[in-house]
């Protein structure tokens, strides 16, 4: 049966990547009927293991390229495997994530296959002219909403952005007005493995570099204090370090802006390009919510934003806003932090 909607899977170590699941997620949303499977395509040497798993789940069909040549990500590789498969489905969508890999590779792979393309995709809605994505502009101050053309478009998701449930735009209708039908209960099929020959690349990825120290504290903190440009210099970091330290599996990050100054090294920045984190608590001290650091924060449990500025596009993705000066405000904090906890509650809590 043809698939009218393809998703491009990620995995880590030899595992489908949350954000594929995430992906599959909202591919099913879009389609809305349950009509047809959705094509999973997975890349990669050793892939048997995560397209078996993917292929597992309902509603899916897999597609797995196995090969030498992409063993490593690499665009070029990615775009030459995919784009004739692809042109030969002819699916409507194509998903891929707003990621550094899917920021790469999916433009690329639209104008190859001579599609639309829409970026930084953070929900949509039904509507007269058919399926609206609405996308952030200008760090998240205003929204856009686009409506593909096209026969084909390719679509790249922010990650956090659809956990698993359709995100509807503000007063949009649901999708369709109805819920989408019952997955078949065919039984799951097994992958499609197809061999990939040697490709004539003209570069040769050598593969990630060694994570530097202190890298896994920060993905593996409880807490995440980040500073932001508006914490306004680098001796205000003190601070911050001061809140960190009140809590006992904490780490310090940071956005772009901060690490480009050279305030903080790279190897703390947050956001699409830099690491992912989820902590139990993620204090935002100065950032004002650019689309491509919340694809790094999105899946924190709890967020805190501290903003001198009201209008701060992180307000509109935190649980919790204060609209303070964060010198004022965080040595208040620190203070309350520690007479909670001489009153009995643990750090982190």
């Amino acid at each position: 049966m043809p698939s009218d909607i393809a998703v491009i899977a990620e995995t880590a170590a030899g595992q489908p990547a949350p954000v594929t699941m995430e992906l599959i997620a909202f591919a099913k949303a879009l389609r809305g009927d349950g009509s047809a499977p959705i094509r999973v395509f997975v890349l990669g040497a050793g892939v048997e293991q995560a397209a078996a798993g993917l292929a597992a789940l309902p509603g899916t069909a897999v597609t797995a390229f196995e090969g030498r040549d992409l063993g490593f990500y690499s665009a070029e590789a990615w775009n030459r495997v995919l784009a004739p498969r692809i042109a030969a489905l002819k699916p409507r969508l194509v998903c891929v994530a707003h990621d550094a890999a899917g920021a790469d590779f999916g433009p690329a792979l639209a104008s190859r296959l001579g599609a639309a393309c829409i970026t930084s995709v953070d929900g949509f809605r039904r509507g007269p002219e058919g399926i609206v994505f609405s996308r952030p502009m200008l760090k998240g101050k205003m929204r856009m909403e686009v409506v593909p053309e096209s026969d084909t478009t390719v679509l790249t998701l922010l990650p956090g952005s659809f956990r698993g449930g359709e995100r509807l735009l503000p007063d949009g209708p649901a999708a369709g007005g109805e819920p989408p039908a019952p997955e078949s209960l065919t039984p799951p099929g097994s992958p499609e493995i197809v061999p990939v020959p040697e490709l004539p690349l003209k570069t040769r990825p050598l593969g990630p570099a060694s994570a530097q120290a202190g890298d896994a504290d920060l993905a593996g903190a409880e807490v995440v204090v980040a500073a932001g440009r508006g914490i306004a210099c680098e001796a205000n970091l003190s601070l911050l370090r001061r809140l960190a330290a009140v809590f006992s599996r904490s780490a310090l990050g940071a956005s772009r802006a901060v690490c480009d100054a050279g305030w903080l090294p790279h190897r703390l920045q947050i956001g699409q390009t830099g690491q992912t984190v989820a902590p139990r608590l993620y204090i935002a001290c100065g950032i004002s919510g650019a689309p491509q650091h919340l694809a790094g924060m999105r899946g924190s449990r709890c967020i805190v934003a501290i903003n001198r500025d009201p209008a701060a596009a992180i307000f509109q993705t935190a649980d919790i806003a204060v609209v303070e000066d964060l010198v004022s405000f965080v040595p208040l904090l620190v203070e309350a932090c520690r007479r909670a906890q001489g009153g009995g509650k643990g750090a982190g809590s």
